[in-house]
């Protein structure tokens, strides 16, 4: 899988797509303008561009007739407010391969760059072996050199906040959040004995320790190569 290179001018939606789409393991490059892109943008590493079309320097359908005019072999994705039919027609004729509302749920995003991806004749890039790979539609986790191993939703959630900020601490309130509960009422406690669950679930099925480390009163780390798959 090669390199996607994300144009969009709003920091918080950009920081977002940038967090999903590292997290569904792509390479992500992201810029705010055309200028931005015109300096990042490198035919041998990009695979896929998504677009915004109103940026502050001009509007992306000139961006994408001057890369299909080049002859550019691109991966096109059109992610806009702009959802009228005939912004829509116009994106497609001049040479977007998808057309996308920003309302576009993650996962059709997501399903839309696989189908990209495999239209373009990419394969899937090859995991390093000391990755832990978590795969979000089957609930499992796969530690490097053993086979997946079953997760209940609660793991699932748990790992997923952790493993999605590898190498940074995951807050106890964070995760606590993503499990759907109130911060203040929760018993911490059972934040605690999950994670013990999760650890002797994996020492368990492999000798092996999942890699966790406890931040004292702030919340929990994974501190080791991590990749999501959905």
């Amino acid at each position: 899988m090669r390199d996607v290179i994300l144009l969009e001018d709003e920091a918080v939606l950009r920081e977002e797509l940038s967090e999903f789409l590292a997290g569904s393991g792509y390479r992500v490059d992201a810029e705010a303008s055309l200028e931005g892109f015109r300096r990042t943008y490198d035919p041998a590493r990009h695979g896929i561009a998504l677009v915004d079309l109103g940026l502050p320097d001009g509007d992306g359908l000139s961006l994408i007739r001057e890369l299909r005019e080049r002859g550019e072999r691109l991966g096109i994705v059109v992610l806009t407010a702009r959802g009228g039919a005939r912004d829509r027609v116009t994106g497609l004729d001049i040479g977007a391969d998808y057309y996308l509302s920003k309302t576009t749920d993650l996962d059709e995003l997501a399903a839309t760059l696989t189908a990209l991806s495999r239209r373009l004749g990419d394969s899937p890039a090859a995991v390093p072996a000391d990755t832990w790979v978590l795969e979000l539609g089957p609930r499992r986790l796969s530690p490097p050199g053993f086979a997946p191993i079953a997760l209940s939703e609660q793991d699932l959630t748990v790992l997923h906040e952790l493993m999605r900020s590898a190498g940074e601490i995951a807050s106890r309130q964070q995760i606590v959040q993503a499990l759907g509960e109130h911060y203040l009422s929760y018993d911490q406690r059972r934040l605690d004995t999950q994670i013990r669950r999760l650890r002797r679930k994996v020492s368990e099925a492999t000798g092996l320790v999942l890699p966790i480390n406890t931040a004292r009163n702030a919340g929990y780390r994974f501190h080791a190569q991590a990749l999501i798959r959905r």
